[in-house]
């Protein structure tokens, strides 16, 4: 792989990887594809077409400035000027400088994957990236009609459904003399990772626009894109809870267990628990490996009706309406109680103790077993009508929808009463 730097400065790196095709592609990183040694954004796509790359690498989070641009050029002018067809693609950060310096470029195709128009607060407020503005390197970066060109061809792909992304988008869509518009519905941000194919990356470099095509291509893609599902999980979950049943059973998942961010794989786990009986094989296309058994036992209930268990998916105390405990029995293990005591459960045939850290990190030990450093046990404490669970000086308070927290107070949603054991 023949490639070298050809103009650095403060906020910029610039490589230019040799390749044989006709074309020139500027390449730009984003905010988190910075610069690392001569890596290029969307290198090995690229590189397997044999493209003529030059990368442009930011090595601050300072959306490309315009005096580091106009150097840059001054400085690769004779490298490119033999390119007569030059085209750019940059995600992010990136999509906003591949639209911003198309003129500068003379760029025939600009292909931007959710652009900013600008992360100045006076022009787009977007709490995800003002916070990066600085008047010194910044000034005057929205993108200007003197910016763009009709004869140039714009290609936008963004989710319409992301507020902060539509924001920069309607002040695009009013100077881009047009837009060719691709949308990515409920995928959030994540457009880039989302549509990382080398097939699709050279459509979008080469292939003569055409949304039926693109749309088609779009979708072969997303179906086999895990980052796809993620976004698509999180987005509709809170709406539409059959889609993660249908998701599960029409594709074959397998994501490991650090995919999902502990908020998202807890909801995903109560919508599962409580709406279907969850199967190994589910889990496992979800990351998350359980193989813990139960006991059927009473249980404490909470002032809402609902059984009180420790779910060994999530390690947390939560409520669950009783047909879900019944479905999920083999991961939902009721919390029993018969008189003030340790927080106790019961897994094939060993007891083991409930216990807890001040981050709420919860743990089982069985009964010999040393307590980690900073766990501390679960109390039961019995009173005369009911019982209270307790975490040093907190007790654990339940709402509604089965979640839980530890409060100073001891109002009713802390306070719960045993379940008469089924003969």
């Amino acid at each position: 792989m023949d490639k070298h730097i050809i103009f650095e400065d403060e906020q910029i790196r610039v490589i230019f990887l040799k390749g044989s095709s006709d074309e020139l592609i500027f390449s730009f990183g984003d905010l988190i594809t910075r610069a690392k040694g001569l890596s290029i954004n969307a290198e090995k796509s690229l590189f397997k077409y044999h493209f003529n790359v030059i990368g442009i690498m930011p090595k601050q989070k300072s959306w490309f400035p315009e005096s580091s641009m106009r150097a840059m050029l001054a400085q690769i002018q004779e490298l490119i000027a033999p390119f007569k067809t030059r085209i750019g693609y940059g995600g992010s950060m990136g999509g906003y400088a591949v639209i911003k310096y198309s003129n500068l470029l003379d760029l025939k195709r600009v292909v931007a994957l959710v652009p900013q128009y600008s992360i100045n607060p006076a022009d787009v407020e977007d709490p995800r990236y003002n916070m990066f503005y600085h008047p010194e390197i910044n000034a005057n970066m929205c993108i200007k009609a003197e910016d763009v060109a009709a004869e140039r061809e714009y290609i936008v792909v963004y989710d319409p459904y992301c507020p902060e992304d539509r924001a920069h988008y309607l002040k695009l869509e009013q100077v881009l003399p047009k837009i060719q518009t691709l949308n990515l519905p409920f995928t959030g941000h994540d457009a880039i990772a989302v549509l990382a194919s080398s097939e699709l990356l050279r459509d979008f470099i080469l292939h003569e626009f055409d949304a039926i095509y693109f749309y088609k291509k779009i979708r072969q893609v997303k179906k086999n894109s895990k980052f796809y599902y993620r976004k698509v999980i999180e987005n509709l979950l809170p709406r539409h809870r059959d889609a993660l049943g249908s998701i599960l059973v029409n594709n074959d998942l397998q994501l490991d267990n650090q995919f999902f961010d502990s908020k998202l794989k807890q909801n995903l786990l109560r919508e599962l628990l409580s709406n279907k009986q969850v199967s190994q094989q589910d889990l496992l296309k979800l990351g998350i490996q359980v193989n813990l058994p139960q006991e059927n036992r009473s249980q404490l209930m909470d002032c809402f009706g609902h059984g009180l268990v420790f779910n060994v998916i999530s390690q947390k105390i939560e409520s669950y309406a009783a047909s879900a405990i019944a479905l999920n029995h083999k991961f939902l293990i009721p919390v029993f109680a018969k008189g003030s005591g340790l927080l106790q459960i019961s897994l094939n045939d060993e007891r083991y103790i409930v216990a807890m850290n001040d981050r709420e990190v919860m743990k089982l030990f069985k009964e010999q077993e040393p307590l980690a450093v900073g766990m501390h046990p679960l109390i039961i404490k019995k009173y005369s009508d009911y019982y209270v669970l307790s975490y040093k000086h907190l007790n654990l308070s339940n709402n509604e929808y089965g979640g839980h927290n530890f409060i100073e107070d001891t109002p009713e949603t802390t306070q719960f009463i045993t379940q008469p054991e089924q003969p």
